[in-house]
């Protein structure tokens, strides 16, 4: 019995010390040339990160944000985080079709509400066995 509490708690401890997350950044241009990104993404709606020109906003829709997690154990932090950044995009995706909106704008990384814009750069929270992206965005009817 005490050999079973043992090794619960070194488990604990261990998963413990290792619970933090690093900060990482990673091209998104990268991301979308893996795991099938660009076709999983439907072509009615379009993406524009903070900073990059957008065609003329016709209606702001609404605000929302979206964070995504994904098992990281056993695979580059690279890896990780490019499957995980896929996910939040398709959240995204998803919430502009549920409200009517054709482009998603002022993409942002917005991991526990600390925001990085770039236009070329997400950020990703990878630990020792789960990997994070966070995005926030505006949802839009841009012109055609």
């Amino acid at each position: 019995m005490k050999k079973k509490l043992f090794v619960a708690a070194l488990l604990a401890a261990s998963f413990s010390a290792s619970a933090a997350d690093t900060m990482i950044k990673f091209p998104i241009a990268g991301a979308m040339s893996v795991n099938d990104a660009e076709k999983r993404l439907d072509e009615g709606v379009k993406f524009y990160f903070a900073g990059q020109p957008t065609p003329k906003v016709l209606t702001k829709v609404t605000s929302d944000k979206t964070s995504q997690r994904t098992n990281s154990f056993g695979k580059s932090a690279e890896k990780a985080c490019n499957w995980v950044f896929l996910s939040a995009m398709l959240a995204l995706q998803k919430r502009a079709q549920e409200v009517g909106a054709n482009a998603v704008i002022n993409i942002v990384s917005n991991y526990k509400d600390v925001e990085m814009a770039s236009a070329t750069e997400f950020e990703c929270a990878e630990g020792a066995i789960m990997a994070g992206v966070a995005l926030k965005a505006d949802f839009v009817k841009v012109a055609p």
